[in-house]
């Protein structure tokens, strides 16, 4: 499985990354940008099976990239891993296309029950 992890926080990006090995991942291939925009021209370069995003990142934000990645009939997974969690986010993320929404900080179990059914 390949898993591009978009968050502008390498740090977090890195915590993403232990959070999915833990989950029992740890032969994923980990593919990382810094923000939205990053994460397009990576899933229109590579092919990805899931990404992992932030939703608040400069230059492209999370739903942006979900919605730009859609318009262009791009079906990637996403999943959103972020901070911001009020209900109309969540709304606005599935209906976008998402295929979960976890709040940071996240844990293992947590990404396990998203990622299992998505594994290819």
């Amino acid at each position: 499985m390949r898993i591009l992890v978009v968050d502008d926080s390498k740090v977090m990006r890195k915590l993403v990354v232990r959070a999915v090995r833990q989950a029992g991942f740890g032969e994923a291939e980990f593919l990382e940008a810094e923000d939205g925009a990053q994460a397009v021209d990576v899933a229109e370069t590579q092919p990805v099976d899931v990404i992992l995003a932030d939703w608040n990142m400069p230059n492209l934000t999370g739903i942006e990239m979900l919605r730009r990645l859609r318009e262009v009939g791009n079906r990637v997974k996403v999943g959103f891993i972020t901070s911001e969690s009020t209900a109309e986010i969540r709304v606005a993320a599935m209906e976008a296309g998402a295929s979960f929404f976890l709040s940071k900080p996240v844990e293992a179990d947590q990404v396990a029950d998203a990622l299992s059914p998505l594994a290819v």
